[in-house]
Order: structure tokens, then sequence, then C-alpha cells
């Protein structure tokens, strides 16, 4: 196992190597706008679904939409960079939320952000198989498994550190941008040479009938979908080289230009070409067909939109561990989180952040559809919050220039609201769990850092409980013989200075405890042994019993308890299930006991 980790992950990393793996601003706008740029791949389809439903001549109105996205996209960007500096140690929403807000709100933008990272993971790679299986159909009965091998595969890159992850993502993401720099500029210069009939489209201002301004609304609740992943910067400060805030603050900026013109392109593409949307073969897939036909550039494009698609997830892998630690040091959730792996990653967060997709994927059968409106109100309940949470600071400390600042955060926080409302309102059916998983995890969030409290406050030396004094040693030790594994646990047991050693005997049948008795008299009279018969040829239970009977005499006086395990070594570690069952299970069963101290003796076999 060690091996296959050397060979998966790679060698260990000093923890004085932590500045190497730091990122400059070329692999960080890779790492952490992959999931941003890669929603253009499915945020103007997300406005054409919702307009489909009236008829094509409505496709018109996802031009004003779009531009509504893009001033959207402009306050969360300049709020996102007063976030920045605001607090350069990371951990955007979650952190000012819970300093602005209070602490509810920032586990609830915490604890959506934590949710947001999973499904951001299980949204990437399921669109990125729809590109894929929108190129190869064939491959559409392989959907789930295909998704499920790009996370483990992900997963793994991502153990291997944050630089090499970055080396190697960097090329697919610059690749995508180049790949739909050809496809609008190619698609805008059919437009402008007449090679594109003008009445695929119909003409901005044509009256439709059924219109509303609640489905517009809806619409632009849906395209918003194409921002998900701004914040992740935000959250990832730690890892940018320094100084920090100011390469993460050009980092955003060049993010939301890239993806202004991206999503700009492919909803202007999208309309004037009358693309419809359909199961089968997704928007930038059907533009990109009817600009090129299916000859290399249309398989580059599908390619580099799958890969990006794909590993848009990596987004998620950068942020969710860092997020992760920001909660785990405030002790809302496990301090396993703030550890480093052999590379000098969070690996527990990686680790756990791919379980849980995978599950994700499974349950939802890899459909991306379904997972979009959970991913997107996910994502805009923290906008709102972190928005508001500016604005509070703001209004409170009045530093210089405050009242643009103000501005910005009160639009955004307006528009935010605006959509998680219309998320609720339109697509209920699918974003119904938030309302659950939610409150759940603020409560297991509190359920945790009541158990920090209460382990911190018994542990802490200026409590006034006095410490008992530990009167004496009682070790208890199974044998199932007398052999030399035996006697060298016996030596172990007087070395912990037990005032008492019980040597304890479970036979199945009577002519075996009389033997045994007399065996171990000869043997070793100054040790007390206990024979338990057991007819029902139980061990577990005649030693527990045993266990408790003794426990409970020795606590009156203050006696520790400790069982020691025998267990011989063999040369080849596998010959271990042949012949240490027994031991294991008796030590499995103990390690559930919060009563007695369990150790375990080795005894190495030369041979």
């Amino acid at each position: 196992m060690a091996a296959l980790k050397r060979l998966l992950i790679g060698r260990p990393l000093k923890s004085t190597e932590l500045g190497e793996q730091k990122l400059n601003k070329k692999k960080a706008l890779a790492i952490l706008s992959s999931d941003a740029l890669s929603s253009v791949a499915y945020g103007p389809e997300q406005i054409l679904l919702v307009l489909v439903t009236l008829s094509t001549a409505a496709f018109w109105y996802s031009i004003p939409i779009g531009i509504g996205v893009l001033v959207l996209l402009t306050a969360l960007i300049l709020s996102y960079r007063q976030i920045i500096f605001a607090y350069p140690q990371g951990g955007g929403a979650y952190v000012v939320s819970k300093q602005n807000l209070g602490v509810y709100s920032g586990l609830v933008a915490g604890g959506s952000l934590l949710v947001d990272y999973i499904l951001t993971v299980a949204v990437s790679v399921s669109a990125g198989t729809d590109a894929l299986t929108s190129a190869f159909p064939a491959l559409h009965e392989h959907t789930v498994i295909i998704a499920v091998t790009f996370v483990i595969l992900i997963t793994i890159l991502n153990l291997r550190g944050v630089t090499e992850s970055a080396s190697i993502l960097a090329y697919p993401v610059y690749l995508f941008a180049f790949a739909l720099f050809i496809l609008i500029g190619a698609g805008i210069y059919n437009i402008l040479t007449g090679h594109v009939s003008p009445e695929l489209h119909a003409p901005l201002g044509t009256p439709v009938a059924g219109i509303s301004l609640f489905l517009l609304l809806k619409a632009f609740a849906s395209g918003s979908s194409a921002l998900t992943g701004v914040e992740a910067i935000s959250n990832a400060i730690p890892n940018f080289k320094d100084p920090g805030p100011k390469n993460a603050a050009k980092t955003l900026m060049a993010m939301g230009i890239l993806l202004a013109v991206l999503f700009s392109g492919i909803v202007f593409l999208a309309y004037y070409l009358g693309i419809s949307p359909n199961a089968q073969e997704t928007v930038v897939s059907q533009i990109a067909k009817q600009t090129f036909g299916r000859n290399f550039m249309y398989f580059f494009i599908q390619g580099t939109t799958a890969l990006i698609l794909i590993l848009a997830a990596n987004t998620g892998y950068s942020a969710f561990p860092l997020l992760a630690v920001n909660l785990a040091k405030d002790k809302f959730i496990p301090r396993m989180f703030t550890v480093r792996g052999d590379r000098l990653g969070y690996s527990n967060g990686i680790i756990i952040l791919g379980l849980l997709s995978i599950i994700l994927i499974i349950a939802f059968n890899g459909q991306t559809e379904h997972l979009i409106p959970l991913y997107a109100v996910g994502v805009f309940i923290p906008f709102t919050l972190s928005q508001t949470g500016m604005m509070v600071k703001w209004i409170r400390e009045k530093p210089a220039g405050w009242v643009p600042k103000l501005i910005i955060n009160t639009t955004g926080a307006l528009i935010s609201f605006t959509v998680s409302i219309m998320f609720f309102m339109t697509k209920f059916s699918q974003v119904w769990p938030v309302l659950i998983f939610l409150p759940l995890i603020v409560y297991l969030f509190h359920r945790i850092k009541k158990h920090y409290e209460a382990v911190g406050e018994q542990l802490r030396l200026a409590t006034c409980e006095k410490v008992i004094p530990i009167a004496g040693n009682v070790v208890i030790l199974p044998v199932s013989g007398i052999t030399h594994v035996v006697e060298h646990s016996l030596n172990y047991a007087k070395s912990l200075s037990a005032d008492q050693i019980i040597a304890v005997y479970i036979p199945f049948e009577r002519e075996e405890e009389t033997k045994f008795e007399e065996k171990w008299n000869k043997w070793r009279p100054d040790v007390r042994l206990v024979t338990l018969h057991s007819p029902y040829r139980s061990i577990i239970h005649p030693l527990s019993k045993f266990i408790d009977t003794v426990h409970r005499k020795a606590s009156e006086s203050n006696y520790q308890v400790t069982v020691v395990i025998p267990q011989f070594i063999p040369k080849k570690s596998w010959h271990n299930l042949l012949h240490n069952q027994t031991s294991f299970m008796i030590r499995a069963y103990l390690l559930y006991r919060k009563d007695v101290i369990v150790t375990t003796v080795p005894y190495h076999l030369k041979k």
C-alpha cells in the first residue's frame, strides 16, 4: 500500500517546501477560474431552456438577460475584490458573514459553500461527460461510470499537490479559452460576411405572446448559474504567492474579463444562429457544428469543452479544503481538516470532497440538469450573505471612499437575493433539499463546536476539578496456551508496575480447563489464573463480563484496568490472517470500550 501511495501521489514533501507550493497568477487563473469559465458551456443554455417554453421567437430576450447577468458579474467581481483586501487570510463569504452578520450567518454561508464545492465537482464532471457523449453518442449508456472515473483521477491529481495539479490543469483551461475565442471570432466573421441567414433568429423587440416578468426573472436566475465559482479566489488567497491579496485581486479581475467576453459571445451566437437547446446535443456543440461543420475544429472545441468542464471540478478541490480549514480552526468541523498531507495539501478535505461528489453523481445518475439548480442556489445564498456583510462593514466602519463600495455591495446583494428567491419560486422541486441540509449542517457545526468546548473545559488546567490519583494498576492478560508469546506478554505486564496480573483462559471443554490449570500452576504459580468456561464457544462474551466485574471493583479503589493482548508477528504479514484472528477480535471489541486501557504486545517470529 505504501508503494502504491508513492506511485500515485509521489514522495513526501518537507514542511519547508510549502513556499514552493504557492501559485503564481497564471496557474491560479487556470486552477481557480476553471469553474467560472466552464459555466459558459451551460449558462447560456439554461437561459434558452426557460425561453423555449414559449417559442423560439422569445430567444431574443437572451440578449437583455445576458446583459443583466454581466451587470451581476461586475458587481460580484468588484465585491469579492474588496473582500480579498479586507480579509486576506481567506475564507471568503464564511469569514465576511461571521464577522459582520453573526455566527449563524457565517455558518449558513460556510455550510452552503461546502455543499456547493461538492456540487461543483459533481456538476462539472457531469457536464464534461455530457459534452463527451454529445460528440460520441455511443457513450451515453456509461455516463455515470465515466464521471466517477474522472472524479477519482482528479482527486489523485490534487493529492499530488497544488503546484503539480496546476501545472497539468493550466493547459486545458487556456486551450478552452483559445478554442472559444476562435469559435466566437469565426461566428462573428460569418455573420459580418453574410454567411449566416438573418432569418434564423427573431429580430430584437419581436412581440412574444405569454411573456411575463416572472418568466424573464426565471431565465435570468437560470443564466446566473454561469457565475458559479466567482467566489473561489477569495477562499484560496493563502495558495497565492506573495503578495497574496494583490495577486488574488489581479487574478479575479482577469477571470471576470475572460468570463464576460466568453459568456457574451456564446449568448450572442446562440441567439443569432437560432440555436435551440435539446437533450442530445449541447448549445456549444450546435454552435460549433453550424460554424465549422463536424471537422477537426468541431472536435477540438468539443474536446476542450469537455476537458474544462471536467477539470472545472478542480476549483472545488482548491477552495473546499481551505474553507474547511477556516471552519476547523473555529472548531465547527473536525480538526483533521487542518492537517497537511504528504504533499503539503489538505489531504483529508480533498479525499472527503471526492467521496461525497461520487455519491452525489451516483445518486443523481449523472444528470447535470438536475444538479445545476441545487448547485446555483447554493452559490447565491453565500453571494447574498457576503455582500450584505460587506454592506454592514462599510456602514459600521465608514472608511475613506466607503460610499461607492457600499453601492457596489448593495447592488450585488439585491440582485443575488432576487436570483435566490427566483430559484426557490421557480424550481422549488429541485432546490428544496437546501431547506433541509442547511439547518442540519448548521446543527452539526454547533454539535461539533460544543464537543470541542466540553473537552477543552475538562482538559483545561485552570479547572476547579481535582485530579483523582490512580491507586494502582490491574492487568488482565487473555491467554490461549503456555508459549513464548505469553511469557513475553507477562514480562511486559510486570514492566507496567502492575499491582496484580490476572491471566484469563477461556476453555470450551471442562477437560481443557482442568489440564490447563495444572500446567499453569506448575509453570507460573506466582501469577493468578482465572478460567472462564464457555459452553457456547464464545470468547468475547465471557471475557467482557469478566472485565466488567474487575473494572467495577477496581473503580471503587481508583485502580486502573489495563488489558494486554498477546500477538505474534510472522515474517510475512498476511500470515496474521491465519493465526491472529482471536487477537484481532478481542482488540477490535475492546477499542470500543472507554473504561479500560488496551495494548497489544507483539512477539516477532524469526522464521
